[in-house]
């Protein structure tokens, strides 16, 4: 942890500040900076989810958009000429950005959990293969039960189950190797090959009907969102980050101190670490058994939102929803416009950002892999 020394300004002759209020006095203007930052990436969350709604095809403004959604909610008559732009923000455009921002938000979460707890900036669902392995598992469930009389709740179970099964594998070797964690990426690296070949190898034998639904989690895709998708994601997500929040002391001690540090601080490291790791591991899975493998947001969000705010995690979790679910968002509307009226998924255009990203911070966070 880095820790900062200010030298209080007083002039010549004057008397000397006291120390402890100097300190109040600094601690509660970044206090407030902080809470002014949340404030605006709130607003600026807001403002983007409108414009987003209106990208298109079809024409609509902000104001049908805020009309569409004042209806839904209080009530009202639509017009006839109003019918028409109400069904398409009601029922394809909201639902879509809506599952894009949350679905960013869950894997931005779910990568700082597991950045602090790990205390690696490379750690992420994508890299540790969890993202991978839960994708493989919606895969294996469609093909087992078939598209037809496939629940949503089965391909989130399947998902789900593989992603914890290989986190554990993952995070278990690691422990009781101790292995570095240079080494400890590397076998995420290896689990997302094995992942993807066993997924391939599904898409070899399935027929056609299976075949579209698998490869749509390989893609990472928004285009089909509908309400009960935004509900399920939503919920989950609108859950995980306050109680993530009441631990962020917990792990800021952890994060920034060490476990042993921790420890002498009062803080019950290994049931916080497994519960902890288990709530990053369920955002990511459902997640991608809705949305598909969508790499890279759970390592992206993390580092815009420690630019933004800095690393505290009472902060830093709320800010990384917001800036991952802004991320996932304009990744979307970007996928719906370079090439319309074909629409890029969204998981190709993260990969675009996120690349290059992982790059830089392998060559610049060089120290944190030894």
């Amino acid at each position: 942890m880095t820790t900062t020394l200010e030298t209080p300004r007083r002039s010549a002759g004057g008397p000397a500040p006291a120390p402890g209020r100097t300190g109040a006095a600094t601690a509660r203007r970044r206090e407030l900076r902080k809470s002014l930052t949340l404030a605006v990436g709130l607003v600026v969350s807001v403002l983007a989810l409108l414009i987003a709604v209106t990208i298109g095809t079809a024409g609509v403004g902000v104001t049908d958009v805020v009309r569409s959604v004042q209806v839904s909610v209080f009530g009202g008559t639509i017009s006839a000429d109003f019918a028409s732009s109400y069904a398409v923000i009601t029922q394809l455009r909201l639902p879509r950005v809506l599952l894009a921002f949350a679905a960013g938000a869950a894997l931005s979460v779910s990568g700082v959990l597991m950045q602090g707890l790990l205390r690696n900036p490379l750690v992420s669902p994508f890299t540790l293969g969890v993202s991978p392995a839960a994708a493989f598992g919606a895969a294996l469930v469609i093909t087992l039960a078939g598209t037809n009389q496939l629940p949503a709740w089965a391909t989130i179970i399947g998902a789900m189950v593989m992603s914890l099964m290989v986190s554990a594998l993952v995070l278990g070797i690691a422990t009781a190797r101790r292995m570095a964690v240079a080494t400890l990426l590397l076998l995420g690296i290896a689990m997302t090959q094995i992942f993807e070949a066993l997924t391939s190898a599904l898409q070899f034998t399935a027929n056609e009907n299976t075949l579209q639904a698998i490869i749509r989690w390989t893609f990472g895709s928004v285009n089909d969102a509908g309400w009960d998708d935004v509900l399920i994601v939503g919920i989950i997500t609108v859950v995980a980050v306050p109680l993530t929040l009441w631990f962020s002391k917990d792990l800021n001690a952890i994060a920034f101190a060490g476990d042993d540090a921790a420890r002498s601080f009062g803080v019950n490291v290994g049931p916080l670490r497994i519960g902890l790791i288990a709530l990053a591991v369920t955002l990511a899975a459902v997640v991608v058994s809705f949305c598909g493998i969508i790499g890279f947001v759970g390592l992206v969000g993390p580092h815009i939102a420690r630019l933004a705010i800095g690393a505290d995690h009472r902060h830093l979790l709320p800010f990384a929803a917001l800036s991952g679910g802004l991320l996932l968002l304009v990744a979307d509307a970007v996928g719906r416009t370079v090439i319309a009226p074909a629409v890029v998924p969204v998981g190709i255009v993260v990969a675009f950002i996120g690349g290059p990203v992982f790059i830089y911070l392998i060559l610049t966070r060089r120290n944190t892999l030894k």
